[in-house]
């Protein structure tokens, strides 16, 4: 069953990416969730209109709860219009990232 939600904007506090938009979940202490910035970060300076944006898990225990996310780093892809494309948790590789725009970018 696909996945049908759909984030704004004001769900995570910033603007979406033109076409996509790379969603971290962290929280403070964990280590993973450095690594996984870096890579979200490179993989969205590489892509035009693709934005990285981090949210705090305990600032957003709201959003966390809507979205079953039990664990950080947890990387939602969000294509265009806020839809959730792909979702995956733990410390990503940037092949793996890269793959996931490929599925939320149209050609």
């Amino acid at each position: 069953m696909a996945d049908t939600t759909v984030l704004t904007s004001t769900d995570i506090g910033a603007d979406l990416g033109e076409r996509a938009t790379l969603v971290q979940f962290s929280s403070a202490f964990c280590q993973p969730c450095r690594a996984t910035r870096r890579i979200l970060a490179e993989v969205g300076a590489m892509v035009e209109g693709v934005a990285h944006v981090e949210v705090d898990a305990e600032s957003h225990l709201g959003l966390m709860r809507k979205l079953d996310i039990r664990r950080t780093p947890t990387v939602l892809v969000l294509d265009a219009g806020g839809g959730v494309a792909r979702r995956a948790s733990g410390q990503p590789r940037k092949a793996d990232v890269i793959a996931a725009l490929g599925e939320a970018i149209p050609v």
